[in-house]
Order: C-alpha cells, then structure tokens, then sequence
C-alpha cells in the first residue's frame, strides 16, 4: 500500500529535510515515526528537500507499507512518536503510481520579512528582520520579470544538483500588511536556494541600491556572483505542493 502525508514543522533545529550523516534531518524523524506504528522499517519520499532552518506547513511525503492501520492510527501513532515542532497533518491512501516529488505539478513558497526598526523576540526563527525602509511596490514590480519560464542560473546556490536550470515561475507577488513583507511565488519546480536568492536581490531593490530594472538583468545575466545575497533561511516556508485532483486531493 503506498500513502500519502502531509507534513508541517519548525525546520529551526534541523539540518533541513535529508536524513544527514551528521546532524538531524526531518526525514529521520518521520520515518522513526512511521516504523514505530507500521512495526516494520519505513522509508518516505517528499515533494519538495528544504533546507536547514527552513519551514514547512504544505510538505507531502509518500511511503510504502504492508502494514494495515487506519488514516486515524497512521495521523494519531506518527504524531505521538514525533518531537513537537513536527507534525502529520493528515494521511491519505495514493495509487502506486502517485509519487510525492515526480506527481507534483506546482510549489508554493512564502518568505516573511519583518520591516521595521526593532527586531522581534518571538519571530526571530520565523522571518528576516531588515531595519531599512523597504519599497514593497519597486520589489512586486521588478518581481515580475521572473514571471514565466527562464533560465534562473543567477538565482541557483553554487551546489545545486539540477539538471537543468530551467524553471517555470507562475507566480510571483510582495505584498506588505503593516511591518510585514511577504513574498509569495509559485512554480513547476524550484532550483536550491533559488526563492532565498531572489529574496535577496528584491531586497535590494527595496531598499534603493538597485533599480527595478536589476531584476531583469540579473537574471538575463545567468551569473549568481551578479545577485544579491541569499536571505537567511529562517523566513522561509514551504506552504503548498499540488497535484493533479486525480491523484490527491489535499485537504483544505
């Protein structure tokens, strides 16, 4: 039987996703998890590997099973083992040929930016606290031009695995509500560090050292090292993966 999971957690205290040979990934702590109720050795399969710091409140995970639980023992026995900044948000029984990473035909990432003088006690793991005065309107603008399917070289960490750079961005958007900046964007697949990179050229622009125009350019020029930082990972989440309805349907 192979099942679907969604999964959330604080990815604050974890060397990202993978199961490490140093150090904790969430991976280890799910397949734990799942072993202690299956009585057998569970392996899973996610949609989306984030990395260290970064968040997930939409990861799906795929394992197979002989195992015969209830979705209720399954979501109620994975959660008792798990530690209490990871969580299985619900369970669904898949076809054998619905694969978590391979099925996925769009994700969805959200980084928060805390804009303001202060910086806070309470969300210092949760968002990038940046003190200078941020024009969300120049950075929604220059967004756009990510809008579409493009080489994003200039966007990929130095160790990116991907086969290609190619990525299709559906959609972008900076909306701010109050001290909060929220970028949200969508697409087929992303490349490592990819939202963080970008995160951190529109920053630049916010901020007036760059104009709405760098964007672009930055991105025609295929060379990270024209860029501007990588944000840090902690303002990061993974907040959705979807899937053609035929094959899951996440519950809302």
């Amino acid at each position: 039987m192979r099942i679907a999971i969604g999964i959330e957690y604080d990815g604050t205290a974890y060397n990202g996703w993978q199961r490490q040979k140093s150090g904790i990934g969430v991976q280890q702590c799910v397949e734990d998890a799942l072993s202690e109720v299956a009585n057998e050795t569970v392996e899973v399969v996610c949609a989306g590997r984030t990395d260290t710091g970064v968040h997930a409140s939409g990861q799906v995970a795929h394992f197979d099973t002989i195992a015969e639980r209830s979705e209720r023992g399954w979501l109620l026995g994975a959660n008792s083992n798990l530690p209490d900044d990871i969580s299985v948000s619900w369970v669904q029984p898949v076809a054998e040929d619905f694969h978590a990473r391979f099925s996925a035909t769009a994700r969805s990432y959200r980084y928060l930016i805390l804009n303001r003088l202060v910086r806070s006690a309470l969300h210092r793991h949760r968002a990038w606290w940046v003190h200078q005065p941020l024009d969300e309107a120049a950075m929604n603008k220059a967004a756009q031009a990510l809008v579409g399917e493009h080489d994003f070289s200039a966007f990929r960490a130095a160790g990116c695995q991907a086969a290609t750079p190619n990525r299709e961005v559906t959609a972008i958007a900076v909306q701010r509500e109050g001290d909060w900046l929220t970028l949200s964007v969508t697409a087929n697949a992303f490349l490592q560090h990819m939202v963080r990179n970008i995160t951190g050229t529109l920053v630049a622009i916010g901020m007036g050292e760059e104009s709405v125009g760098w964007c672009r350019k930055v991105l025609e020029g295929r060379d990270r090292r024209q860029g501007g930082i990588a944000a840090p990972p902690h303002g990061l989440t993974l907040v959705r993966v979807t899937y053609p309805d035929n094959l899951l349907t996440i519950p809302s």
